[in-house]
């Protein structure tokens, strides 16, 4: 595949990253957008819907891997990095999803922080920022 038409498609995929980032409140239903831009340490935690809102937060975070996997696809072309990526993101999603359910679930003030932390790697594509540098240096060790 030609280069610039390599940094095309790159570049429409993080342009539908930022896509889904910045229509967020559109697209997904996350009554924790507007707690976390508040002053979140002294509010009580908002009313939910479990299932919705677990169900919506995975969603976005498919898309977000999908995404991240096409972006790592690209760039190095690789299978052998997309399988790991895709183990990676698997696990991380099943030890991320067991702490934001206990969260949402029980919710305490004292676990704001960390709640919101952990559903920051769920619902943005914390991973592909983290992967894509460990990759790159891993091919220039190679």
């Amino acid at each position: 595949m030609n280069k610039v038409i390599t940094y095309i498609l790159v570049g429409l995929l993080v342009l539908i990253l930022i896509l889904i980032r910045a229509y967020e409140n559109v697209l997904f239903y996350d009554p924790y957008l507007t707690f976390f831009e508040n002053d979140y340490l002294y509010l009580d935690s908002p009313r939910r819907e479990i299932a919705k809102l677990v169900l919506f937060t995975t969603l976005r975070f498919v898309l977000n891997t999908v995404i991240s996997l096409g972006i790592l696809y690209l760039i190095f072309k690789d299978k052998s990095i997309i399988k790991f990526s895709v183990l990676v993101f698997s696990v991380g999603y099943v030890l991320l999803l067991i702490p934001f359910l206990y969260f949402v679930i029980n919710p305490k003030q004292e676990d704001y922080y960390l709640f919101f932390n952990i559903r920051r790697f769920l619902i943005q594509p914390i991973g592909l920022i983290l992967l894509l540098p460990a990759f790159y240096y891993f091919r220039l060790n190679r």
